[in-house]
């Protein structure tokens, strides 16, 4: 199994299995939001693309955020810690700053799109090497185009639990794990987990930074209109 890292949206990877990343917080929330017993997540880039998609979704809940901030109307954030109890509706509709975009454009160029976490780490690496892919794309949502230190390090633990051919970006990704002591520590040093601490949602951080919390690995389904779903 080849493994690459691709740092920014920027670099338009295609391979037969992508695994997206936005760490903090849109793929930890999604993960949990499954994990609780949501039967799928609507992913979608723009704001009224949701209320669109939920008004026709039936049962839905709307979820999101714009600069960590929860969007007016919305019933819930984009905070995992949202989603840790009974669902209130069967499916989650979800809009975010960067993750659900990159989760989009990764549904267009790979096969097979899985959504990761540290909260799910054990049981997505389980997954990736049962799939049979040759290549395999981490790939991180960033910040507005930018790289993100929290995903680049979710990358690099990722990267390393497959334990295939790395190529550079997955082999600097590794090195960059590495360097920090804890997970925590890893998502904490990024301008992502300082925007939360700002917002008064630092406690996600932690939450976030758990690693194989979750046996959930929610995967792109197809699409729903302009929504990707997400079981």
């Amino acid at each position: 199994m080849r493994v690459h890292v691709a740092f920014t949206p920027a670099e338009e990877v295609f391979a037969p299995l992508g695994i997206v990343i936005d760490v903090l917080r849109a793929t930890s929330t999604i993960t949990q939001a499954i994990a609780s017993g949501y039967d799928r997540v609507l992913c979608c880039a723009e704001v009224d693309e949701a209320r669109a998609v939920a008004a026709a979704s039936g049962s839905a809940v709307l979820g999101g955020e714009r600069g960590a901030v929860r969007i007016e109307g919305f019933d819930f954030g984009n905070s995992p810690r949202e989603f840790t109890g009974t669902p209130a509706a069967e499916t989650l509709v979800l809009t975010t700053t960067n993750g659900t975009r990159l989760l989009l454009a990764a549904a267009v160029r790979c096969e097979t799109v899985l959504v990761g976490s540290l909260l799910n780490l054990g049981a997505l690496v389980a997954a990736a090497r049962g799939s049979g892919a040759a290549d395999v794309a981490v790939l991180c949502a960033g910040v507005q185009g930018e790289l993100a230190l929290d995903d680049s390090y979710t990358a690099g633990r990722i990267a390393e639990a497959l334990d295939g051919e790395a190529t550079d970006s997955a082999a600097a990704a590794i090195r960059l794990a590495r360097s920090f002591g804890s997970h925590e520590e890893g998502l904490g040093s990024s301008k992502s987990a300082r925007n939360l601490v700002e917002a008064g949602l630092e406690e996600d951080i932690a939450f976030c930074a758990r690693e194989s919390a979750l046996e959930a690995v929610p995967r792109f389904s197809r699409m729903v209109g302009t929504a990707a779903e997400v079981r």
